[in-house]
């Protein structure tokens, strides 16, 4: 019998965040929220209509000029409070994620890194500066840096306070104003952030957090011709579908990080044991819901055979159940479509590779919940190896040489994160040059960054890079200034 843990959250907020204020759908629309642990229903969620859709973005645009004249200094006051607020409900943001998603208590860090960047943001709106040239005789001519106005994030279910922040933090220091919205899946941790938003005092309209489904509430944001920078981070049907909304409005700028197959490659030289452990937590992080996760493992064949019985013993010892418990490390996947997706992919992999792991029946046999699954000898153009399965399901074949391994991993559409596991530092620049992706890790794996990194995607995987470094600057339209001086 599985433990199941008491949350100690009992009351929710669950309204849409407009203007300033908390407020129910316009036509009292609500969403069931299931837990993925026990799939029960356990709260209703506004759903924003088309009318309220609007109503934050007219309240955004509104608050717009009076927002972006102030310092960013004046700005960087509210954001130095909204950080304060985020660390103090810590505890309270673990759970609702566990509750709403199924990301085990255990294993969230998302609100440090929240505030985290909170803090950055809030010294870095100085950092928007122009430039001026003399080059052109007779001129003195700048380039000033200038906010768009209203700006839309559309924010994913795996880790969304950190989207929220991520995105909405860099286009607030910049002078604009934003609408975000926070998916269907996990709507709970976004609607608490809402109300430390309205804790720390923002002006209202300054920032908006609606919920609902992207058919609605999303499609509208992706044509609204008031929105004039859209970032999206999710699957790439739906970025396809932004992408395409915004060239028939107003071609809005948009910023998209989507899906991955992340590969990763050990080389003989390796650190068996390191390489082991790290990958093994790429793909149980999150319970495998990470567009980074390292799902497709080439080893050289001289240690196949090594690496591969380590890799078993230590993704066979993840301790999953209900997210809650302090000592669960995987959780449920996030809901009944993931579950049945993943499944479906499971169910494809055993009649083309060899299943060398998984497959054994939960023990939570009304949740969501799928073991950490291994294959082996996949088919390179099966189709399992080549779409995004979001779940503790790795693929591991062999390879021979360098040129070998690169075409392997080169042919995906995706290319978000790769990895490389080796010693020879000529080597692992070699592989770093030649590997399509946005990021390689070299004796390290995903889900490791830098905040100082620009992260994004080759391919498919996306348009534009965010970070700390870069991401202010998505936010910023560009003006070239003419200025023509009399010298008599």
């Amino acid at each position: 019998m599985a433990i199941i843990q008491e949350p100690k959250v009992k009351s929710f907020e669950t309204r849409l965040f407009i203007n300033g204020k908390f407020v129910e759908a316009s036509d009292g629309g609500k969403f069931p929220l299931r837990s993925p642990t026990t799939g029960e229903e356990f709260v209703q969620v506004s759903e924003a209509t088309e009318a309220d859709t609007n109503a934050a973005v007219s309240a955004a645009k509104t608050a717009f000029p009076s927002w972006s004249q102030l310092a960013p200094s004046q700005r960087g006051v509210y954001f130095k409070k909204l950080a304060q607020l985020i660390r103090e409900s810590h505890d309270e943001l673990a759970e609702l994620e566990a509750l709403s998603m199924g990301r085990p208590v255990s294993m969230y860090f998302e609100s440090f890194i929240a505030a985290e960047s909170l803090d950055h943001y809030a010294e870095a709106g100085y950092d928007a500066l122009g430039t001026s040239s003399l080059n052109t005789p007779g001129f003195v001519n700048m380039t000033m840096k200038q906010p768009y106005g209203v700006v839309g994030a559309i924010i994913p279910w795996n880790v969304p306070v950190l989207f929220l922040i991520g995105k909405s933090a860099p286009a607030l220091i910049a002078g604009n104003t934003v609408v975000v919205k926070s998916s269907e899946k996990a709507p709970l941790t976004s609607a608490k952030v809402a109300t430390l938003i309205e804790k720390a005092g923002f002006p209202p309209g300054v920032i908006n957090i609606i919920s609902g489904h992207g058919h609605i509430s999303g499609n509208v944001m992706s044509h609204h011709m008031d929105i004039r920078v859209l970032s999206f981070t999710g699957s790439g049907r739906t970025g396809r579908v932004i992408q395409a909304a915004a060239a028939k409005s107003n071609l809005k700028n948009v910023i998209l990080e989507l899906g991955g197959k992340s590969p990763c490659i050990i080389f003989p030289d390796a650190n068996i044991e390191k390489a082991v452990e790290q990958t093994k937590y790429s793909m149980t992080f999150n319970t495998g819901q990470v567009c980074m996760a390292n799902s497709r493992i080439y080893v050289h064949e001289s240690i196949a055979e090594n690496f591969i019985e380590l890799f078993k013993k230590s993704f066979a010892d993840v301790k999953a159940g209900d997210p809650l418990l302090p000592t669960t490390q995987q959780g449920p996947q996030a809901d009944e479509v993931q579950y049945k997706q993943i499944h479906a992919y499971i169910e494809e992999a055993k009649k083309v590779g060899k299943l060398a792991l998984g497959a054994e029946p939960s023990q939570h046999q009304n949740g969501y919940f799928v073991p950490p699954t291994i294959f082996l000898e996949t088919p390179e153009d099966a189709r399992p190896m080549k779409e995004e399965i979001f779940g503790p399901v790795v693929h591991i074949n062999t390879f021979r040489d360098e040129e070998e391994v690169v075409a392997k991993a080169n042919d995906t559409e995706y290319g978000l994160y790769a990895a490389v596991y080796t010693k020879d530092v000529n080597r692992a620049l070699r592989m770093a040059k030649k590997l399509e992706s946005g990021s390689v890790g070299v004796n390290c794996t995903s889900p490791t960054g830098a905040k100082d990194m620009p992260f994004g995607g080759y391919k498919a995987s996306g348009i534009g890079r965010e970070g700390w470094t870069v991401s202010i600057d998505n936010y910023l339209e560009t003006k070239s200034v003419l200025i023509s001086v009399d010298d008599e």
